[in-house]
């Protein structure tokens, strides 16, 4: 499967060359499941009272590690450049625990 035209491949592959840094690396394996996992517990907190507290906790967490560890990588976020590599983090994220990025 493909997004705008690219194979996933290489998405994941540009992607990568703005997450050299171990640093920048580390903050992004642990900021993209706090961000991944806030999104499902946003939907939670429309029918738990005062839960919200704690997706936004992990959303607002998860994006303090990613500029973090864009500062030591010294580029800015994909994102910037092009909104779709919001969808390719979680993409990476997933290939870095397979061993594939």
């Amino acid at each position: 499967m493909a997004l705008g035209g690219r194979s996933w491949e290489e998405w994941i592959a540009q992607y990568a060359t703005s997450h050299t840094n171990p640093v920048n690396r580390v903050c992004h394996t642990v900021g993209i499941p706090l961000i991944a996992l806030s999104i499902p517990l946003f939907i939670v907190a429309i029918w738990v009272p005062g839960f919200w507290r704690i997706p936004l906790t992990l959303f607002v967490v998860g994006w303090v590690f990613q500029f973090i560890g864009h500062a030591f990588e010294g580029k800015p976020p994909e994102f910037f450049k092009d909104w779709r590599f919001l969808f390719v983090g979680l993409r990476w994220w997933v290939a870095k625990l397979q061993g594939r990025a």
